[in-house]
């Protein structure tokens, strides 16, 4: 097994690849979680305004709220009063992204799936600006970032080594085909005797 190329053992405990689910889904599916769409009401630029969140429960206790895409500025950046145009200039949309009540962490999570070499090979070099870009819209909030590739086994070639370790150098991680719960610092079920 490759360093982070985990994959295969028990993907119980991990998030399978976007291409059969996506957190939400995956988290749904799992013994004592539950997502729940949840609207709250908030201040942001002076004007009261609903926003809907998708709170993660885990034994009826909530530990997390996910977005995805948009979301992440139409539900979080307003929840936390961030105006993103006074912090970045482009949107970035991530793939998914969870944030971790009690590691005061937001983890953005990029799956990337490739069939053919192409652009999603330059793409992975990109992890380092996107990471900080992140920060910086999160740095008001005291919120940590953290940045995860999911990755299918395209990427388990050799000719992605050197991306693969730039990967890491830059302080943002990878996975192939599931992220394991204990790496989000979300609560692993028992599992199930058969």
């Amino acid at each position: 097994m490759i360093k982070n190329g985990k994959g295969g053992g028990n993907t119980k405990t991990g998030l399978i690849f976007e291409g059969k689910t996506d957190l939400e889904t995956f988290l749904s599916n799992q013994k004592g979680y539950c997502v729940k769409n949840e609207k709250e009401e908030v201040v942001f630029n002076n004007k009261k305004t609903t926003i809907t969140l998708k709170n993660v429960y885990y034994n009826d206790v909530k530990i997390a709220e996910l977005y995805k895409k948009h979301s992440f500025y139409n539900s979080l950046l307003i929840k936390l009063g961030i105006d993103w145009k006074q912090y970045i200039s482009k949107q970035l949309l991530p793939d998914d992204s969870i944030f971790v009540i009690i590691k005061n962490t937001v983890f953005i999570i990029e799956c990337k799936h490739q069939q053919v070499a192409g652009s999603v090979d330059e793409k992975l070099q990109t992890c380092d600006f996107k990471k900080k870009q992140y920060k910086k819209l999160l740095s008001k909030a005291n919120l940590e970032v953290e940045y995860i590739y999911l990755l299918d086994d395209w990427f388990r070639d050799a000719k992605y080594k050197d991306v693969l370790d730039y990967i890491q150098s830059v302080n943002c991680d990878y996975f192939f085909e599931y992220i394991p719960l204990y790496k989000l610092g979300l609560p692993v079920p028992e599992i199930q005797k058969v």
